[in-house]
């Protein structure tokens, strides 16, 4: 299915003083609206946005428990006590545990950790982590990433007499009368705790680490740069989590990316070559479609710990072939993910066509790649979906939703089929039973809220802009936006009837086009439309006007600079 054939385009009308903002922050109408555009309504918040500094960040200390938990973590430190980090296999987990043991072991404490293995352990912390942790003597165990919904085994841990240190950013299970059931660990630092007044709740697992370290470096009077240093690790988790870039994670991925031409991590700097990529030109986009895949890659095929020693890693060589293996593992899960892709879409297509919410059964499939898969047929369909995998004794899970679908909330109501299940309202986790695959999907179906306008996507517009408003200083002003991403999307602009005058596909795989186009005051202009190109022209046949939503950029070639666009969605006139 094709979503550029059913999308609605939609005009963004969000009302604000865009002049007198334009005139205060000396940008134009047009960036001024965009940052409208983007839920800010206050002068305050515009200065934030623009020109937020670390210093904007919020104070750690508005963290519920996190006083507790410096306490106890100063008390354990002091005493010499074996403190064991247990972290999550995702690019999240993998920062988050990174975050913490750098700044435990900068504090002098006595620190190692522990990352579930995928298909052994699943996700988590588990019974067999937690007795593993007794056995060796381990005197407190502090996760990251995980462990809010661990209700069960964190009862397990204090039965034995650990200390246990809950710091993660998923959901808080709810009882049966919709309250809040948090685990019985001896501090729960998690701003999704209704009790937690920390003024924004949508930080991931790193950035949670990441204000932990802040304030255990206050306590043991570390100097902030030390802190602010390892900033890049809680951007690289923040855009790898897809969280929404607005509010402070906007400032965290912001300066995260500029500290990262001056990383001191041996390991990142070998696996960004690897990548044929520089330090000094990273972008939002290369963490979320480059280097956060390759660090994904080891918790999905191995073990989450080689992209974890790889970022601990001084040693020139050994980092250089860690990164090279990663690389090596991503196109692996590259090639498992296509086949997983293409089977669950024939199977939607000839079984489910007609289901609100995507529950599709792929037992030879890889679990490791089942939300990769889940996310691709939901670009397909714009329906929640989930895939689920047969594992050793049962089947796992992974969910990737829609806006108006919120997944965890709607697993919730079915939540007596699952073995373990957890998540946000845009993707989630389970496992449980193969023998209730049938009931799973009918009972969630059942349940479903969807009406027939949630399934068509939506193409919003920033600004309607007719092409003879282009110019370099607009373009350059552009970039005080960035870095782009979930939440803060790179703006779209809109411009109708357009001629086209020719057409020619390019590269050697055809995947481009370059069109040149004429606006109806005479403007010339050329257009880039990365497509498949013949199907493209199959498409165009005769058509000779275009509708188009684009982006604005400078072309250079041979030393001349011109103007052109960049054509995200299109619409020909018959």
């Amino acid at each position: 299915m094709k979503n550029n054939q059913q999308a609605t385009w939609m005009l963004q009308t969000k009302r604000a003083d865009f002049n007198e903002w334009a005139e205060h922050f000396h940008i134009s109408p047009v960036t001024a609206r965009i940052i409208r555009n983007r839920d800010i309504t206050e002068v305050s918040e515009v200065e934030r946005y623009l020109y937020g500094t670390v210093k904007d960040l919020y104070d750690p200390h508005l963290l519920k428990d996190m006083d507790k938990t410096i306490d106890i973590l100063q008390e354990k430190i002091s005493g010499g006590k074996p403190i064991r980090i247990v972290g999550d296999y995702d690019i999240d987990g993998i920062c988050s545990t990174y975050l913490l043991y750098q700044g435990l072991k900068r504090c002098g404490a006595n620190v190692d950790f522990q990352i579930p293995e995928r298909i052994r352990d699943g996700y988590g912390i588990n019974e067999s982590i937690i007795q593993r942790a007794y056995e060796e003597g381990i005197d407190t165990i502090v996760t990251c990433d995980n462990g809010i919904a661990a209700f069960a085994q964190i009862s397990m841990a204090k039965e034995l007499g650990l200390t246990v240190l809950i710091t993660d950013h998923h959901e808080v299970p709810l009882d049966k009368d919709g309250e809040e059931l948090p685990p019985p660990a001896d501090a729960v630092v998690n701003p999704k705790q209704k009790s937690c007044s920390y003024p924004f709740k949508g930080i991931c697992g790193g950035v949670v680490a990441y204000k932990l370290v802040q304030a255990l470096y206050e306590a043991f009077h570390v100097p902030e740069a030390e802190w602010e240093e390892m900033m890049e690790f809680a951007a690289i988790a923040t855009v790898g989590d897809v969280m929404r870039l607005q509010n402070e994670n906007r400032i965290i991925v912001r300066w995260g990316l500029k500290q990262m031409a001056r990383t001191k991590s041996m390991g990142l700097r070998k696996l960004v070559e690897t990548c044929g990529l520089t330090m000094e030109t990273l972008t939002a986009y290369h963490i979320g479609f480059v280097i956060g895949p390759c660090l994904n890659a080891s918790g999905r095929l191995q073990t989450a710990k080689l992209a974890l020693e790889l970022l601990l890693c001084s040693d020139e060589a050994e980092a250089a072939h860690m990164a090279e293996e990663l690389c090596l593992l991503n196109e692996e899960r590259k090639t498992m993910t296509q086949k997983g892709v293409e089977e669950a879409l024939r199977q939607v297509e000839e079984l489910y066509p007609n289901d609100s919410v995507l529950a599709i059964f792929l037992p030879d499939c890889h679990e490791s790649v089942a939300g990769i898969i889940a996310g691709r047929v939901r670009e397909a369909w714009n329906r929640p979906t989930f895939v689920l995998t047969k594992g050793e004794d049962c089947v796992k899970g992974s969910g990737r939703s829609i806006e108006a679908y919120h997944m965890y909330r709607e697993m919730c109501g079915v939540q007596d089929l699952f073995l373990k299940f957890g998540g946000h309202p845009m993707a989630a986790g389970f496992s449980m039973e193969e023998r209730y695959i049938d009931e799973f999907r009918q009972r969630l179906n059942g349940q479903a809220t969807l009406k027939p306008e949630d399934f068509i996507p939506k193409i919003w517009i920033d600004v309607a802009m007719p092409l003879e408003y282009l110019s370099e200083k607009l373009i350059q002003e552009l970039k005080l936006l960035e870095p782009f991403g979930q939440g803060n999307e790179k703006p779209q602009f809109a411009q109708k009837n357009l001629t086209i005058r020719s057409v020619r596909v390019l590269g050697k795989n055809r995947n481009a086009v370059k069109l040149s186009l004429i606006t109806e005051k005479g403007l010339p202009m050329e257009g880039m439309l990365f497509t498949e190109g013949d199907s493209f022209m199959e498409e165009l046949g005769s058509k000779t006007v275009i509708d188009v939503v684009y982006y604005p950029d400078v072309n250079e070639y041979n030393g001349r600079r011109t103007l052109q666009i960049v054509i995200r969605e299109y619409k020909l006139h018959d």
